[in-house]
C-alpha cells in the first residue's frame, strides 16, 4: 500500500474500513474507536471525489453496515435503509445548511433536531396493525431477520390502534439499545456468572438483540426508540417529520424527549451546545444529533445521494474514546481507605479534553482486562465521569516488571494493606492516621452537597493538613482567621469569606451531616431516609440493625455500615464535638412533615444567579421541600428557577413550554422552609 498511489491508498482503505465493518456490525467486537473509523472513511471519501474514475459501487462510501449474519435468515427492505453523512465541525453545519437553501432559493430553513442514538438501527413492519416482521439495517438493502427476538421487547407494541383507517402497511424505523442503567446491571451479572463484560451499551444492545435463542434477548433489558417513518401503505398525510414522530409517539412507540424544532443554522448550533452540556446525564448515550428538514415535502424535492439523504445530517460529538499509552500505573488512596490502580497515560483528547489519568477501578479489573505498562488501550471518558481504561487496544512489550502488583503497604502512610475475602477493594488499615485518608474525609467533608463549606477545597486542605492544623472535621470549626491569613495563595478577603462559609455551615440539614459523616454505603438518598425517618443523630445511634433496615433500601451490608460506625467512640466523640460547636439543624421541629412534602413530585431545574440563594442553598431547600433538583431540563421538568445570565436551559424550557420562575417566587412557593 502506497500514500503516494491514490488507487493503493484507496483499495487499502475500502480492504481496512470492510474488515471494521464486518468486526462492528457482524461481530460486535471494533477492534478501532468511532473516531479513527470516522477518520479513515473520510481520508476515503475524499480521495473518491478527487478521483472519481476511480469510485466503486462496492465500496464502503456507496453502501451501509455488512451482510447479514448467515445464522438468520434475510430480511429485504421495501424501501432502503440508508445512513446519514457526518459534519464534524460548525463550518460542516453551515455549509449543510448554506447547500440546502441554495438550493431553494430561501433564506432559512426550518430544522427537525433529535439525538443521534448509538445503538442498532431495525426497521419494524406492521400488516394491517399486527407487528409482524423486524429486521436489521443490515447493508441497507437486505437486513437480519430478528422478529423473535424483538417481540421480546416490551418497549415495542405487537399490535397498533389507529385513529382513523388501519394502513395495510406500515412501518416504523428506530434504534434498538440498552439504557446505561440497564447496562451497568449487565454488566454486574455477568462478571457474577464468571462471563464476560461487556464493552459499552452499544455492542452490549447489538450482541443482546443477535442472539439465537431469544430467551437470552428476554434476559436482557434492551429499548426501542422511533425516529422516523418508512413505507406506509395507504399513505398517511403528514406535512412534517415533526407531525410523523407525534403520531408515531400517540400509537404507543418511544421517541426521544430531547426534540426540538428551530429555524436557521443558528437554532441547529444551539441545540448542539445545550445537548453537549446535557449529555452525560441523559440515560442513554448518543454520539452527536440528526438534523432533518423538517416539511416532508421538501424533503422529496432535496432527494438523496447514492447512500444519504440530501436533506437530514449528522452533527457528531467529540470522540469520547480514545487510545493512549500506558505509562505507569499508580495508586491512589480514597477517604475510606480504598487503594485505586490508576494508569498514567501519555496524553490524549478524549471528549474534547485532555487526558492523563485514567482509573482502573481495583484488582481484579486490572486481571480482568489484562493492562500492563506499555499497553496501548482504550480511553473511555463521558462528560465530568471520571476517564476509565476500557480495554487492551494492543499489548505492550508484557515484560515481568510491566504487569501490575497491589501493594503489601499503603503507598502513603506505610500502613498494612488488607482485603476482606466479600470485598474487590483492596484498603489502607491506616484509618485518619493515613494523611490521604485525612484528606479525601475532609474534602467530602466540605464538598456542596455535604456541609457545603464555600471556599475550602483540595489545595487548602492539603496546606491544613500537611501543616497539621486540621486532622479530623471537628478541626474545622476551630481555624481562626490568624491560622488561614498567612498561608498560600490566601489574603485577608479570603481568609475572612472561608471562616465565614464555615460558620454558615453550622445550620444545615441533618441529613447533610449524616451524608458528610462518609459512612460508607450511606449517599445522599440513605442519609436523607434516616434524617427523615429518625429526625435526630442519637436516634440514629441507637437504633440497632433491625430498626434501621426497616427504611426502604436498607439492606444488611449497609445497616452493618451504620451500625459498625456508631459502634466507634472516635465517632460519637466526633459527632458530640460538631454539636458542641453549635451546628443546628433546620429540619426538626413541629412543621417537619409539612415542610418535607411542601414541593413533593415537583421536578425543578436552576440555572443563573440568583440574588440571594447560592444554587446549593435553593436546591438544599428544594429538596428539603420534598423536590427533586434536576441537572438538564426536559418535559418531566416541572419549573425552571432562572437568575442573571442563565444560559442554554433558558432556552430550552421556553422551547418544551416548562414554566420560568425567579427566586422570589422560588422562596413564595418555599413558605415556612425557607426561612
Amino acid at each position: 500500500m502506497s500514500i503516494d498511489v491514490p488507487s493503493e491508498r484507496i483499495a487499502w482503505l475500502r480492504s481496512e474500513l470492510a474488515m471494521h465493518n464486518r468486526q462492528y456490525h457482524l461481530l460486535d467486537d471494533p477492534l478501532i474507536s468511532d473516531s479513527q473509523y470516522d477518520s479513515l472513511f473520510r481520508e476515503l471519501q475524499d480521495l473518491e471525489s478527487a478521483y472519481p474514475e476511480l469510485l466503486a459501487l462496492d465500496s464502503p462510501t456507496q453502501r451501509v453496515g455488512s451482510a447479514p449474519l448467515a445464522e438468520f435468515s434475510s430480511a429485504r427492505h421495501r424501501q432502503p435503509m440508508l445512513s446519514l453523512n457526518n459534519a464534524f465541525t460548525r463550518d460542516e453545519v453551515l455549509a449543510f445548511d448554506a447547500r440546502i437553501c441554495q438550493a431553494l432559493a430561501c433564506a432559512s430553513m426550518q430544522y427537525a433536531v433529535e439525538p443521534k442514538f448509538d445503538g442498532l438501527a431495525v426497521s419494524l413492519v406492521y400488516v394491517n396493525g399486527q407487528f409482524t416482521r423486524g429486521a436489521t439495517r443490515g447493508d441497507g438493502d437486505v437486513g437480519e431477520d430478528v422478529t423473535v427476538n424483538l417481540r421480546t421487547l416490551r418497549s415495542i407494541p405487537l399490535n397498533l390502534s389507529f385513529p382513523d383507517v388501519v394502513p395495510n402497511y406500515f412501518e416504523v424505523r428506530g434504534e434498538v439499545l440498552m439504557l446505561r442503567n440497564d447496562f451497568e446491571s449487565l454488566n454486574q451479572r455477568q462478571l457474577a456468572i464468571g462471563a464476560k463484560a461487556f464493552a459499552n451499551p452499544r455492542n452490549a444492545a447489538a450482541g443482546s438483540l443477535r442472539q439465537l435463542d431469544s430467551r437470552i434477548t428476554a434476559s436482557r433489558q434492551l429499548t426501542f426508540f422511533a425516529y422516523s417513518l418508512g413505507v406506509v401503505d395507504p399513505l398517511i398525510d403528514f406535512e412534517t417529520h415533526d407531525q410523523s414522530i407525534n403520531f408515531i409517539k400517540n400509537l404507543g412507540f418511544g421517541v426521544a424527549e430531547q426534540r426540538a424544532v428551530v429555524d436557521g443554522v443558528e437554532g441547529l448550533l444551539a441545540c448542539y451546545a445545550m445537548m453537549s452540556n446535557e449529555r452525560p446525564a441523559l440515560p442513554f448515550e448518543i454520539d452527536g444529533l440528526v438534523y432533518k428538514v423538517n416539511v416532508l415535502s421538501i424533503q422529496q424535492q432535496l432527494g438523496f445521494v447514492s447512500r444519504a439523504p440530501r436533506f437530514a445530517i449528522a452533527h457528531k460529538f467529540p470522540a469520547e474514546e480514545a487510545q493512549s499509552e500506558v505509562l505507569a500505573i499508580d495508586i491512589q488512596v480514597g477517604r475510606t481507605g480504598a487503594l485505586t490502580p490508576v494508569a498514567r497515560l501519555r496524553p490524549v483528547l478524549v471528549g474534547g479534553v485532555q487526558v492523563t489519568n485514567a482509573t482502573l477501578h481495583n484488582e481484579d479489573e486490572v486481571r480482568r482486562k489484562d493492562v500492563h505498562i506499555g499497553d496501548l488501550v482504550v480511553v473511555r471518558r463521558a462528560g465530568d465521569v471520571i476517564p476509565e481504561v476500557v480495554r487492551v487496544a494492543h499489548p505492550g512489550l508484557r515484560r515481568e516488571q510491566d504487569q501490575f502488583v497491589m501493594p503489601q503497604c499503603c503507598p502513603v502512610c506505610s500502613s498494612l494493606v488488607i482485603r476482606l475475602e466479600s470485598e474487590s477493594v483492596a484498603r489502607c488499615s491506616g484509618g485518619i492516621s493515613c494523611s490521604a485518608q485525612r484528606k479525601q474525609a475532609l474534602m467530602h467533608f466540605v464538598s456542596r452537597r455535604a456541609m457545603d463549606i464555600e471556599g475550602v477545597g483540595e489545595k487548602l486542605i492539603d496546606q491544613l493538613v500537611d501543616k497539621a492544623f486540621i486532622k479530623i472535621p471537628l478541626d474545622l470549626y476551630k481555624i481562626k482567621y490568624e491560622d488561614l491569613v498567612n498561608l498560600e495563595r490566601m489574603g485577608k478577603k479570603s481568609a475572612a469569606a472561608v471562616i465565614q462559609a464555615i460558620n454558615n455551615s453550622k445550620h444545615t440539614d441533618l441529613a447533610r451531616l449524616i451524608y458528610a459523616l462518609g459512612i460508607r454505603n450511606v449517599g445522599e438518598s440513605t442519609a436523607r431516609d434516616l434524617a427523615h425517618h429518625f429526625k435526630d443523630i442519637d436516634t440514629i445511634r441507637t437504633a440497632g440493625l433491625e430498626a434501621l433496615q426497616t427504611l426502604n433500601d436498607i439492606g444488611p451490608i449497609v445497616a452493618q455500615s451504620i451500625f459498625h460506625y456508631f459502634e466507634k467512640p472516635e465517632h460519637i466523640e466526633l459527632i458530640q464535638g460538631l454539636l458542641d460547636c453549635g451546628i443546628t439543624f433546620s429540619d426538626q421541629g413541629d412543621d417537619v412533615k409539612d415542610a418535607m412534602t411542601r414541593l413533593a413530585g415537583q421536578t425543578f431545574v436552576l440555572t443563573g444567579s440568583m440574588p440571594n440563594l447560592s444554587r446549593s442553598q435553593a436546591q438544599l431547600l428544594i429538596e428539603r421541600s420534598g423536590g427533586q433538583v434536576s441537572s438538564s431540563v426536559s418535559k418531566k421538568t416541572d419549573f425552571v428557577v432562572a437568575g442573571a445570565e442563565p444560559g442554554s436551559k433558558l432556552e430550552k424550557a421556553k422551547l418544551l413550554g416548562v414554566k420560568v420562575i425567579d427566586e422570589a417566587i422560588l422562596i413564595a412557593m418555599l413558605g415556612k422552609s425557607s426561612e
